[in-house]
């Protein structure tokens, strides 16, 4: 007779498995409920208790009209709370409204967006250098600048200003006009002849700064406008100075020929400024432009001077101060 090995049925191990995994689970289950029983008895019950208060008006020492304890330190608790911070339970921690930053602005009624002055002023004096066929007969001089200044930002502004340049007379046109005179059998004694001539405009112009930081700084400026050039011719004249107590016979050269010529012109320059201090917008500033005058002849022609007629061209240089 074969003998067959018997094997467990498949139920059985199945059982068997399922068993142990039950096994392995029960098992941190029953050591965490072993650790929160030792916590809770290692407690005190003053502590882990939370104190009961009767509402019943028949309880002693109790009145409707007082708060229970736990009401009067919400109470306290909400009075200590910062502005913008509720501590009532149906709201939860509150911190306020959220701060915005933005880029900080300045624009009022004397100042623009980026900090800078909408209105400023200039005032110079310095010397101008004849250029080209104009130094052929006018000679350097001085000069002086005074301008109202509208700047929209830091970099771009506008400038209208006023020039008074002035220039002397060759040696040459002096001999030449006196020989003029003479020929003209004019009866006029020309010793100690002289002469100056100058222009004097108003213009408007753009400026551009290409540097703003820092004390140093640099700009473009040019523009056009209206420009009259004189030219007189003198000589000397006898006269009077009369003071408090006398008169005294003194000699002045008076003006007895006189040419003018209005004409538009342009300039275009640059400049260099150095603020006086970091805190101050006041700044030192100098510069050097070109200066072109279209001059034609009038409706009178100038018989014994026609080069006030001419185009003129010129170099002024200008030392200042810019607030």
């Amino acid at each position: 007779m074969k003998l067959h090995k018997l094997s467990p049925p498949r139920c059985a191990v199945m059982s068997l498995s399922t068993l142990a995994m039950v096994g392995l689970l029960a098992l941190p289950l029953a050591h965490a409920q072993s650790n929160n029983s030792q916590a809770s008895s290692a407690v005190s019950p003053s502590v882990a208790a939370e104190p009961v208060y009767s509402t019943s008006l028949s309880a002693p020492g109790y009145s409707s009209s007082q708060p229970s304890p736990s009401e009067s330190l919400k109470t306290e608790i909400s009075s200590l709370a910062l502005p913008g911070f509720d501590a009532s339970p149906q709201y939860g921690r509150q911190t306020g409204p959220r701060r915005t930053y933005g880029r900080p602005t300045y624009s009022d009624r004397w100042s623009n967006a980026d900090g800078s002055h909408k209105y400023g002023f200039a005032a110079g004096g310095g010397f101008t250098v004849p250029a080209g066929s104009t130094g052929r007969y006018m000679t350097t001089s001085w000069k002086f600048q005074v301008a109202g200044i509208r700047n929209f930002s830091k970099r771009y502004g506008l400038q209208l200003e006023y020039d008074y340049d002035h220039f002397g007379v060759t040696s040459g046109v002096l001999n030449k006009i006196a020989q003029t005179y003479q020929d003209a059998n004019l009866g006029i004694d020309t010793s100690g002849l002289d002469g100056n001539a100058h222009t004097w405009s108003f213009s408007l112009n753009p400026v551009v700064n290409l540097h703003t930081s820092g004390r140093a700084g640099a700009y473009v400026i040019g523009g056009v406008g209206f420009y009259r050039k004189v030219t007189n011719f003198t000589l000397p004249t006898a006269s009077y100075y009369c003071g408090y107590f006398s008169c005294y016979p003194i000699t002045q050269n008076q003006t007895f020929d006189h040419y003018s010529n209005n004409a538009f012109g342009m300039n275009l320059g640059a400049g260099l400024t150095w603020k006086l201090s970091e805190f101050s917008n006041a700044k030192l500033y100098t510069e050097a432009r070109y200066v072109w005058i279209d001059n034609q002849p009038g409706s009178s022609a100038n018989t014994f001077y026609p080069p006030n007629n001419y185009r003129t061209g010129y170099f002024p240089i200008t030392f200042g101060i810019r607030w």
